[in-house]
């Protein structure tokens, strides 16, 4: 029975998806502290350290898809170790051969090494979904690049801005994130077959070669030394997940806001029969993005805990290395949920560029006063103008006036003023800067970088 909301069959695939789930379940963590045993008899009997006979029967018998969890977990109980159990069964399947299965490392390069295996099967679906979502941002950028909006600072109609730009934005940070990605990944998946310490002593003087060998059988690199008490490369593959799950969380918040009723400017995808409110019939409710939105918090909490977990006391300790087993597959488990519903957000947007359009005029041109000023201000200075503009439009705002009315009567500005310049100073799209140009910038970099292949 699921006691943890990702496993929930009704909730789950809310909080994570399948795929991911399975790298971090049980069953995969058992194949992986197999497949590493397989592994660590094979190459301890090409370099000599066990007999090859002895290796071979290891690899030929042990089997992870015939063991009985149930008995095994019974065990674990029983023997207060959390491997012993499995190093039992594995020594019942190979017969004579077990005596020489797990020679020579400790618990934790198993579960260490385990770790970064199942770690290698996440990091390919975390970077494979970025790389999807900055696609997906990418076409949208390029297809909205010159649609005005309005662009707001603490919440209120600031400037003009560009759809594209902002999407341009989130853009240029996804590209950064499969950078970093692309930068820690040789850092990130490393193995660990060092011994009770790290100093290869249980394997005589052959450690290190049945270090890279086994490593090199698993397809992970090889550390200069022993990380068991540095947890650092767990951490920074969660600092990245950070940095990536704010990114979806903060345009999940900003598409939620932009799509609330006052200023309906996008919504998410609608299918018909999507319920919005048991007791509501007209709502429309942002599900999707208030779910892309809410498991960033949760991320950040996982990762905090990841971090705590470079504490270690001298050269090992179950205190940090425990934490470690509850965060990693929290954090990738969220974060692929947050990937694969900021796709589908996106490849569903709907834009409602009619109520962008409104949306730029609501204010009735007070929305320009800055262009305004500093075309004044070529004629009475920066600060006289400001002064001057900011009295007209506070006129404006508080009469409900629109802005052109109120600048083109007052006593001093309508001398500097033509009523074809005004108007064309109050116009939206003359006030986009070099918003597309920016995000032609981006794209093509996009394009030409290799990130998105």
């Amino acid at each position: 029975m699921a006691s943890h909301i990702i496993d929930f069959l009704t909730l789950g695939n809310n909080f994570g998806t399948a795929e991911m789930r399975e790298v971090w379940s049980e069953t995969n963590r058992l194949k992986k502290h197999v497949a590493i045993e397989i592994a660590l008899a094979k190459a301890e009997g090409e370099l000599g350290v066990i007999p090859k006979e002895a290796a071979q029967k290891i690899a030929e018998r042990a089997d992870p898809a015939q063991f009985d969890l149930e008995a095994i977990s019974q065990e674990i109980a029983r023997l207060k170790h959390s491997f012993m159990a499995t190093i039992n069964t594995l020594q019942a399947q190979c017969g004579e051969a077990g005596e020489f299965v797990h020679y020579g490392p400790t618990t934790q390069d198993i579960v260490d090494t385990g770790t970064a295996l199942q770690l290698k099967e996440a990091f390919h679906i975390i970077e494979r979904d970025s790389r999807l979502v900055a696609q997906e941002l990418k076409k949208l950028a390029k297809q909205y690049r010159a649609l005005p909006m309005v662009g707001r600072t603490h919440g209120m109609q600031a400037l003009p801005t560009t759809f594209g730009f902002k999407l341009a934005v989130w853009l240029d940070e996804f590209l950064r994130h499969l950078t970093r990605l692309k930068e820690i990944k040789e850092r990130v998946l490393v193995g660990n077959i060092n011994g009770a310490i790290g100093t290869y002593a249980s394997f005589g003087d052959k450690g290190p070669q049945v270090e890279a060998l086994t490593l090199n059988i698993l397809g992970l690199n090889t550390p200069l030394i022993s990380w068991q008490s540095a947890r650092d490369r767990f951490s920074e593959y969660a600092s990245v997940v950070a940095l990536i799950s704010g990114t979806l969380g903060k345009i999940g918040n900003e598409f939620y806001n932009l799509m609330r009723t006052e200023i309906n400017e996008i919504e998410e995808p609608f299918s018909e029969g999507k319920i919005g409110s048991s007791t509501m019939p007209h709502k429309r409710n942002p599900a999707a993005l208030e779910g892309l939105a809410s498991l960033t918090s949760p991320v950040f909490k996982s990762v905090a805990l990841i971090h705590e977990s470079m504490r270690v006391e001298h050269e090992r300790d179950a205190m940090s290395w425990r934490a470690e087993w509850i965060a990693l597959p929290e954090l990738n488990i969220y974060l692929s949920a947050q990937l694969q519903i900021a796709l589908a957000i996106l490849r569903g947007l709907k834009v409602n560029t009619a109520q962008m359009q409104k949306n730029l005029v609501l204010q009735q041109g007070l929305l320009l006063s800055e262009k305004v000023m500093f075309e004044l201000g070529k004629q009475l200075g920066k600060q006289t103008a400001h002064h001057l503009v900011y009295e007209t439009a506070m006129q404006a705002f508080e009469q409900n006036k629109p802005f052109y009315d109120v600048l083109v009567t007052h006593p001093t500005l309508a001398q500097h003023i033509s009523a074809d310049e005004l108007a064309n100073w109050l116009e939206p799209n003359n006030y986009l800067g070099s918003a597309i140009e920016k995000v032609d910038a981006v794209v093509d970099f996009a394009e030409s970088s290799g990130l998105l292949e």
